[in-house]
């Protein structure tokens, strides 16, 4: 028997009923996502439904799922949606990854039924389970709560406690790189209608001071020059890893990656043995690069990477080695240097299992990304294909090799 004897579908309504009086009636969802339509889920991925957004703050791959872009349900087949949600998370279940799931927009016309949601949970099996660290949704209302706790007889205690909500988008900010985030602009629009209601509620607020300048230590978001060493020592260490299945593709203990933060930004040693896990210096690595103010390959290259699969195939490999070669000569250093270790990384794939694919779908991300707004799940495959190349072609694209310890930024 449900342990909650109230009819959803009423609680429902009324829920739809308080957004029209905040929102307005809300039209369609925004803007469709551009998309090839030899995409074997095109009738569903035309939505923008699911995006790929980088990664969080512990280098796990960072997944969304939209409300609002749902369309009504006569218009979209929920099994074709799916079928698409596991096609997408097939590419990174194998690595940690996390679950963005933002509730608003979801109404009668468009949510799938309390069948298909069990359906769902049923079908995800435990390699879906397993490498997801959380759940987080996104603007809860009664509804979802009360929908969790009729499931919850059914979920796993373990998946269960992977469950986060968060009732504001800067809530996010916390635990994920907020910037390369895709929030729909309804979602936005919602989120800031809810706090400013909270805000009229609220009272006076004593005005915050601005965060204090970086430490001369600083080592975590702060420019290249200042956390070069911070990158190269974890290279090194990583190199005594260069054999363990599956390096880069799973994090560590969050609070033992915020002490080594710590230690960093304060200029203390670091000594990565006394944790014996190579995944510790793995996971601060993609750190140092996604922290970065400036992503390590600039911005600049930013246009001229999206345009790189309009370049004739055999074409690719030099098109990217003018692109690395115009990078300002501190980066191109560095690159080279970290590109040289990636290189050596999927030379062992037989035994780590992270080949040139694998390690570009967790680094590309992190080597480039926009000035300006978020990366999309189409934007991601450009990306992609050059830090393949980069990592697969590395002596014709960065020159002879170059071991690190060889290499001095």
């Amino acid at each position: 028997m449900c342990p909650f004897p109230l009819n959803l579908a009423e609680l429902q309504k009324d829920e739809e009923d308080q957004r029209c009086v905040a929102d307005g009636l809300a039209g369609p969802p925004s803007s469709s996502v551009s998309l090839d339509t030899s995409h074997p889920y095109y009738d569903v991925a035309r939505h923008g439904i699911i995006q790929i957004s980088g990664d969080d703050n512990y280098g796990r791959k960072l997944i969304t799922f939209s409300s609002c872009c749902l369309p009504p349900s006569h218009q979209l087949n929920h099994r074709r949606l799916l079928e698409y949600l596991k096609f997408t998370l097939d590419q990174y279940v194998e690595m940690d990854y996390i679950l963005v799931y933002f509730h608003y927009g979801l109404r009668s016309s468009n949510k799938p039924s309390l069948k298909w949601l069990r359906e769902a949970y049923n079908e995800f099996d435990r390699k879906y389970k397993k490498n997801l660290k959380t759940l987080y949704v996104v603007h809860p209302t009664n509804f979802i709560r009360i929908t969790w706790n009729i499931f919850k007889p059914l979920i796993s205690h373990k998946f269960g406690k992977k469950l986060t909500y968060v009732n504001y988008l800067d809530e996010l900010r916390d635990h994920l790189n907020y910037e390369q985030l895709i929030v729909p602009p309804d979602v936005l629009r919602h989120d800031e209608k809810l706090r400013a209601a909270q805000k009229d509620a609220a009272p006076p607020t004593v005005k915050t001071p601005p965060p204090p300048p970086p430490l001369p230590t600083q080592q975590f978001g702060v420019s290249l020059v200042f956390n070069v060493f911070g990158v190269c020592v974890c290279v090194c260490v990583c190199v005594s890893g260069l054999r363990t299945e599956g390096i880069f593709r799973r994090s560590a203990r969050v609070q033992l990656i915020k002490d080594v933060q710590k230690l960093y930004n304060l200029g203390k040693p670091v000594d990565f043995e006394q944790y014996d896990d190579v995944h510790v210096a793995a996971v601060i690595l993609k750190t140092f690069l996604r922290e970065l103010p400036e992503p390590l390959l600039t911005f600049r290259v930013y246009t001229q990477v999206q345009d790189i699969l309009s370049v004739e195939s055999s074409l690719r490999v030099s098109r990217c080695r003018q692109i690395v070669e115009s990078l300002p000569e501190h980066n191109f250093i560095v690159a080279k240097f970290l590109l040289c270790f990636l290189h050596m990384v999927s030379q062992e794939s037989i035994v780590n299992k992270m080949g040139p694919s694998n390690l570009a779908c967790v680094f590309g991300v992190n080597l480039v990304w926009p000035r300006h707004g978020s990366l999309s799940l189409i934007a991601l495959t450009p990306i992609n294909m050059f830090t393949e190349i980069l990592i697969e072609h590395f002596h014709a694209v960065f020159g002879p090799r170059c071991p690190p310890g060889q290499v001095t930024p």
